[in-house]
């Protein structure tokens, strides 16, 4: 095992070789199959969660690992070993966008209801905020939740919603009062049942995750569904930002270097003109060039995770990292399907699908265009 890379050490390099051997030995077998079906079993859920990867950041009392960020940072890189983008977008949704504001902000019951049975894989979570007219802009908000005798009646909708079939609970965000901007937004812990609908999305990549449009037809939540404040629900929808980005930042570094790893092993091994192709010098300098974007990603990105977990606020640094990490992550896959030519082409091969789920980066968790924008701002230009 080599040599840990700061800010990891030998503690994250075993979890890496466990959380990898499992991923590879359980998960990975069944990706064609899983992309083909568009959609991955719920038993993956209970099985991860049997290896303690469902809560390696939640503390022991709530069935997790009692680790950090960090622990869940190997496991974000490493779940681009199961070779297929909506397996990982699924775990990951449920992982580290469903459940980390109920951790962080829920009450000790909500905890107990919800939090404890995800970590054990009995109840899966979705994200609910983007909608068919409100993305980033998330001011623009029109799922309403009008205060009834006990609680909450909830009408609108909610769009791309990674789980949104298969959830069985919805963190979700809501306008509870009639005031414009960023004020009025709460977030209600809505379960599936009478009045809410899903209907599943087709989509350019990530086949094997559930995306859908969640319907609300006068769905009535209890009081104790709240989560947070009323009415101060825009801090909850930025508190976990950093982390989601760093996330993708994340994925993207070990799905990088997996694709590097896999393309120089098939230009080493592939003939043409009588030598292999990684001895001619346009593929040759092209595989130094994606090595180099690799390894200038994972700087960025350790960087910017190192400053996350000591405390800082690095909003430049992470968002520098998603941004650069997702439309390079992008730009390798598509010259690695180029270097293994028509092969490359062919769904039977692993570089097919790994372009066209990492198209996807450069839109979710904020579009490129947003981070520049939070950029600019971060730069006071």
């Amino acid at each position: 095992m080599s040599p840990p890379t700061p800010p990891f050490t030998d503690e994250h390099e075993e979890l890496r070789q466990s959380a990898r051997g499992f991923i590879e030995r359980e998960l990975a077998p069944h990706a064609q199959r899983w992309e083909d079906e568009k959609w991955f079993p719920e038993e993956v859920f209970a099985k991860l969660a049997a290896q303690g990867l469902l809560g390696l950041k939640y503390p022991e009392k709530y069935g997790g690992q009692g680790g950090d960020y960090l622990h869940e940072a190997v496991l974000c890189e490493e779940m681009a070993r199961i070779g297929s983008g909506g397996a990982a977008a699924g775990i990951g949704a449920h992982v580290n966008i469903a459940t980390p504001p109920i951790w962080k902000f829920g009450t000790e019951e909500q905890k107990q209801r919800y939090l404890v049975p995800a970590v054990r894989g009995e109840r899966i979570g979705a994200l609910g905020i983007t909608e068919p007219g409100a993305g980033s802009d998330v001011a623009s908000l029109r799922t309403r939740a009008e205060a009834v005798d006990g609680g909450f009646l909830v009408n609108g909708e909610k769009t791309y919603i990674t789980n949104g079939v298969r959830a069985h609970f919805i963190v979700t965000a809501v306008k509870t009062t009639l005031e414009g901007g960023h004020h009025g937004i709460s977030f209600l812990i809505i379960e599936r049942g009478e009045g809410v609908s899903s209907s599943k999305l087709e989509k350019l990549g990530w086949h094997a995750s559930d995306t859908a449009t969640i319907s609300f037809e006068d769905v009535f939540v209890p009081r104790e569904n709240l989560l947070g404040p009323l009415n101060e629900g825009f801090k909850l929808i930025m508190a976990n930002f950093q982390w989601e980005r760093l996330a993708m930042a994340l994925g993207a570094v070990g799905a990088m270097q997996l694709a590097w790893e896999r393309t120089a092993a098939f230009a080493r091994e592939r003939h043409a003109f009588g030598r292999p192709l990684s001895a001619h010098q346009a593929i040759r300098h092209k595989l130094v060039d994606l090595a180099s974007s690799a390894y200038g990603c994972r700087c960025v990105t350790y960087d910017a995770l190192r400053r996350f977990v000591t405390g800082e606020e690095p909003i430049r640094e992470v968002t520098m990292a998603k941004l650069l990490t997702q439309r390079a992550s992008y730009e390798l896959m598509d010259a690695c399907l180029q270097i293994h030519g028509g092969a490359g082409y062919m769904r039977e091969y692993w570089v097919e699908r790994a372009a066209r789920d990492a198209r996807l980066g450069p839109i979710g968790g904020g579009s490129d265009e947003i981070m520049r924008e939070i950029l600019g701002r971060v730069l006071a230009l």
